[in-house]
């Protein structure tokens, strides 16, 4: 736990540069505009006063941290920063205490999805007072990581992985600005690589540029693909977490095991866990897909789905590589069906088109006597009393009798349904 004073000189050492060059207003912010816009509502609301608690929601390096610093320095609030790896409710306690004695305070969590349901507990009190601005950085999707009581508390903002243009203005302003690069000439003759093996990342872009300007020697430094290949030793894998790059890659595993070929599915996991994505967070894409597009044709795909997001939030990196594995194969190799999603799609599409339908008097619950006395529940057909445990009754309302939803795929499991359904309707409603 600390609180923040002096960022560039840490005991007799020098802070990194990524540290040195980060932005102390919105005017030296580079990125996410679509927040920090002049007519932005978030920038709109900080220069008017009014900062609410907030969870920022983006990949790292996307400047969380630092739009947080900038949030505090324009609303001259006391800064503390905890990081949820290291810290507890002790923690908490104590800088609540301190922004008890001062007024307001702006406490920065990083990684907050990594506190527990206790810890995000204890700083429900002071948010909901405003003795703190409670300003969480997550990497992960916090509807899923956040409890909902925090989450209805503040405001979720989503960042963005910066774009070529803001990594090159990052790099530019950095070579002009900062004292010890400006101490060597340095060149940008190629940047392609040196942006390639940033994914994205401001932090990696800068560090990676100190690394290089460190270990030439000479007054004069001339970055170059090449040069960039050679100090970072080996091509790293670009995986953008919340990026354009972790979307795509997700598309393209759903797609492969959709288009049943667990050659390339297993192909897109391997990125996915070398990428260091959320097993968690596969897994949940995983028990999607066993329904919307596997469904009925394997129910078994469901359970197997499910009991991998179970194990894998038990044990985690590296073993849970062969649950996800034996899973995605399994997947993959299965019959596909999406009558599951048709069939709810269409009911939906029914629900917006005809609104609040009565139920069927003869379907009405008739817990008391005057329920009973005006009709709810009367004429009800027990199914299990009749052959087959079927009856020719109406289960929809009256205004959409006979309205097909379900149809069951094209598969050997779902044709044993069709040929059940077909028989028991053909009577009922002549289909």
């Amino acid at each position: 736990m600390r609180r923040e004073q002096d960022q560039f000189i840490w005991g007799d050492r020098i802070a990194p540069l990524a540290e040195r060059m980060r932005p102390t207003s919105f005017d030296d912010y580079i990125g996410q505009t679509h927040l920090l816009s002049v007519k932005a509502p978030l920038r709109r609301a900080i220069t008017g006063g009014r900062i609410p608690s907030m969870i920022f929601w983006g990949p790292p390096g996307s400047g969380k941290t630092t739009l947080a610093r900038v949030i505090a320095e324009h609303g001259k609030l006391p800064f503390w920063s905890l990081s949820a790896i290291n810290c507890g409710v002790k923690d908490v306690r104590e800088v609540i205490g301190e922004a008890r004695q001062e007024g307001s305070a702006l406490l920065f969590i990083d990684e907050i999805h990594r506190f527990n349901k206790a810890q995000q507990d204890s700083l429900l009190g002071a948010v909901e007072s405003g003795t703190i601005i409670l300003v969480g950085a997550t990497t992960e999707n916090p509807s899923f990581e956040v409890i909902s009581p925090l989450l209805s508390r503040c405001q979720v903002y989503t960042l963005k992985a910066l774009g070529q243009e803001d990594l090159l203005l990052i790099l530019e302003r950095a070579i002009k600005k900062d004292e010890i690069l400006q101490a060597k000439k340095i060149v940008l003759e190629e940047t392609a690589h040196l942006l390639y093996l940033s994914g994205g990342d401001a932090r990696k872009l800068l560090n990676l540029l100190e690394l290089i300007v460190q270990a030439e020697e000479g007054h004069s430094i001339t970055l170059t693909n090449a040069k960039v290949q050679e100090y970072a030793q080996k091509k790293i894998a670009v995986y953008d977490k919340q990026g354009e790059q972790h979307y795509d890659i997700i598309s393209a595993f759903i797609k492969s095991i959709r288009g049943s070929d667990p050659n390339a599915a297993l192909y897109w996991l391997a990125r996915m866990i070398k990428g260091g994505e959320d097993p968690k967070f596969i897994a949940r894409r995983l028990l999607i897909l066993a329904s919307e597009d596997i469904g009925n044709a394997n129910p078994n795909a469901l359970l197997l789905a499910t009991n991998c997001f179970q194990a894998v939030s038990m044990i985690g990196y590296p073993e849970c590589q062969l649950i996800l594995s034996q899973t995605v194969s399994f997947l993959a190799a299965s019959p596909k069906s999406n009558s599951a999603t048709t069939s709810i799609m269409e009911a939906m599409s029914l629900v917006e088109e005809t609104g609040d339908l009565p139920v069927p008097i003869h379907l009405r619950n008739a817990p008391t006597k005057l329920m009973k006395e005006i009709g709810y529940g009367k004429d009800y057909q027990y199914s299990h009393s009749y052959q087959n445990s079927f009856s020719n009754q109406e289960y929809l309302p009256d205004k959409i009798q006979g309205k097909k939803l379900y149809e069951p795929g094209d598969n050997a499991r779902e044709s044993e349904m069709r040929t059940r359904l077909k028989r028991l309707w053909e009577e009922k409603y002549g289909y």
